[in-house]
């Protein structure tokens, strides 16, 4: 079905966005994210991908984590928010593209 696999590619596919938009709001312990993007976004991922993904954004910069007694807070990165503002303006000006003039 064309819009399931459409859903799929806006959240699945493009979480890391979602996730930096938590984190721009404010630090999160990893365990936070997973019930955050349900209750923001209805958006129910598997549950160990939005660990996959943070670890993937702190790899790549985007993300920074700091340990608190055995837990690990993670918060956005300067380059994290260019990314976020990025990854918006990109979904805006693909939405204006596709709505009648």
């Amino acid at each position: 079905m064309p819009l399931r696999r459409l859903k799929d590619k806006t959240t699945k596919e493009v979480l890391w966005l979602y996730i930096l938009r938590l984190l721009k709001e404010r630090e999160l312990y990893a365990y936070e994210i997973k019930p955050l993007l349900r209750e923001r976004f209805g958006i129910s991922p598997a549950l160990v991908t939005p660990y996959v993904v943070l670890y993937r954004l702190e790899r790549d910069g985007y993300v920074e984590a700091r340990r608190s007694s055995n837990k690990k807070y993670y918060r956005i990165t300067p380059r994290g928010e260019r990314l976020l503002e990025e990854g918006i303006s990109y979904l805006r000006s693909l939405i204006k593209r596709l709505e009648l003039p």
